[in-house]
C-alpha cells in the first residue's frame, strides 16, 4: 500500500545560533569601502594566512557563492567536503563548525553566518553541467564556477582536477523523504555574510555563482574582504 504520509514541500531547518546582521553599505552600485566586488559569473583568489578572516557577502540577496580552498605550502591537501561532513556530523554547516583538508587537518573554522543555510553535497557548476541539465541553452558555452574557479587557482599552482565538491555558500539544497533532491532559492536578503577563519595559510577561490537555477533565475555579485 502506498505510504499515505504527505511529502514534506521543504527540508526542516536545523537550529543555528546565527550572528547577528550588521549594516553593509555596498549595493547595486559597488562594493563597501575596503571590499572587494566579484562580479556576476566569475571567481576571485584569496590568499590567506593563519589567523585572518574571510568574510562573504550577498549585497543584494538569493546568490551563491561556491569557496574551494588549499593549503598554501602543498596545493595537493585540499578541501574535503565528505571529511568536512563525517567529523562535523552534519551536511548544514555554520558558526563553530570546521573545515576539514583531504589529511585530515582543519584548514578553517566558521565564525560567522547570518544565514544557516549553505551545501556541501553539489559539485560546481561547469559547462557540462549546463549541457546535461538546461538544455534550453542547447550546449551553448556558458560561465560555470568550475571554469572560475579553475582559473582563480592557477596562479597557486592547482590543476583543474584538484577542484572537488565546494563549499556552496548560501545554497539552499534539501533532500525529500525519497532521496530526491531539491534546490531552492538562496534565503539571503542584502547584507547577509558568512565569514571563515583560516587555521594555516591557504589559498582560496570564491565565485559569484554562474547557475542561473541556483540564484532564483538571476545571477548578481559576491562581495569579499580579508581582516584579523
Amino acid at each position: 500500500m502506498p505510504d499515505p504520509t504527505p511529502m514534506p514541500d521543504h527540508r526542516p531547518r536545523p537550529e543555528r545560533q546565527l550572528s547577528a546582521r550588521v549594516p553593509y553599505d555596498g549595493d547595486g552600485d559597488g562594493p563597501a569601502a575596503g571590499w572587494h566586488r566579484i562580479p556576476p559569473q566569475t571567481g576571485h583568489l584569496v590568499r590567506l594566512e593563519a589567523g585572518q578572516v574571510l568574510e562573504i557577502v550577498d549585497p543584494l540577496g538569493e546568490q551563491v557563492s561556491d569557496l574551494y580552498a588549499v593549503a598554501a605550502d602543498d596545493v595537493e591537501e585540499c578541501l574535503s567536503a565528505g571529511r568536512t561532513v563525517d567529523y562535523n556530523n552534519t551536511i548544514y554547516i555554520s558558526t563553530g563548525h570546521r573545515l576539514w583538508s583531504n589529511r585530515s587537518r582543519v584548514m578553517a573554522t566558521v565564525v560567522e553566518d547570518t544565514v544557516g543555510v549553505h551545501d556541501l553535497t553539489l559539485t560546481p557548476c561547469s559547462q557540462e553541467t549546463f549541457d546535461i541539465l538546461y538544455p534550453e541553452f542547447e550546449g551553448a558555452p556558458h560561465p560555470s564556477c568550475f571554469a572560475n574557479l579553475c582559473a582563480a587557482l592557477e596562479p597557486a599552482g592547482v590543476a583543474p582536477d584538484r577542484i572537488g565538491t565546494t563549499l556552496n555558500v548560501f545554497m539552499d539544497v534539501w533532500t525529500d523523504r525519497l532521496g530526491e533532491l531539491h534546490i531552492d532559492p538562496p534565503p539571503t536578503v542584502p547584507g547577509d555574510r558568512f565569514a571563515i577563519r583560516a587555521e594555516l595559510p591557504l589559498h582560496v577561490g570564491v565565485t559569484a555563482c554562474s547557475a542561473e537555477k541556483s540564484n532564483n533565475g538571476h545571477c548578481t555579485p559576491i562581495d569579499v574582504r580579508v581582516r584579523r
